[in-house]
């Protein structure tokens, strides 16, 4: 009989736990979820910047993939978001990705807006950081405190990192006065 009594008692909290997991689990996911509405769009747009459109989508997937497998620490830290650049820009130095599915090509082609033709070779031969910078300061609109809080660098910093960049772009595209 005490057997029985233990392995009764054994099993309702076996599945008060398991109603207990399933509330903790749905508010683990709404937190995660929140997390991504918020982080998700900055976190993409910075690799984007850094790594160009499909290896930054692919590096940002891998981020935000790690941050749910760790969600725990993740939510836990001071900086996650910055957490997660480092995260995946430690991915794209390893060049670990999923393969992606080949999509169809859209009917209706794509009209990019009107852009200086050299402004993108000039932008590429900026440093990583700098055209991280220019882009989501000019690109994207950020502030360069939104910047330098998700890049991890101070302000000063950022802001050095703009002039020089913006300086070399004018020089490279030869614009010498701006109106």
């Amino acid at each position: 009989m005490a057997t029985r009594a233990r392995i009764e008692t054994a099993v309702k909290e076996a599945a008060c736990l398991a109603v207990r997991g399933t509330r903790e689990s749905s508010v683990h996911q709404g937190d995660f979820t929140a997390f991504v509405e918020e982080i998700g769009p900055k976190l993409r747009a910075t690799l984007l910047a850094r790594y160009g459109p499909e290896r930054g989508a692919d590096v940002t997937a891998e981020a935000l993939g790690y941050a749910w497998e760790h969600w725990d620490r993740v939510r836990a830290m001071e900086n996650p978001a910055g957490y997660l650049y480092r995260v995946a820009q430690s991915q794209a130095r390893r060049g670990i990705f999923r393969p992606k599915p080949r999509l169809p090509q859209p009917r209706i082609a794509y009209q990019p807006p009107r852009v200086e033709p050299g402004l993108k070779p000039a932008i590429e031969r900026l440093s990583p950081r700098q055209r991280e910078v220019v882009v989501l300061v000019h690109g994207f609109g950020w502030t360069v405190t939104e910047v330098s809080e998700m890049l991890g660098i101070g302000f000063s910093s950022t802001k050095k990192h703009l002039e020089r960049a913006l300086t070399r772009l004018r020089s490279e595209m030869g614009v010498f006065s701006v109106d």
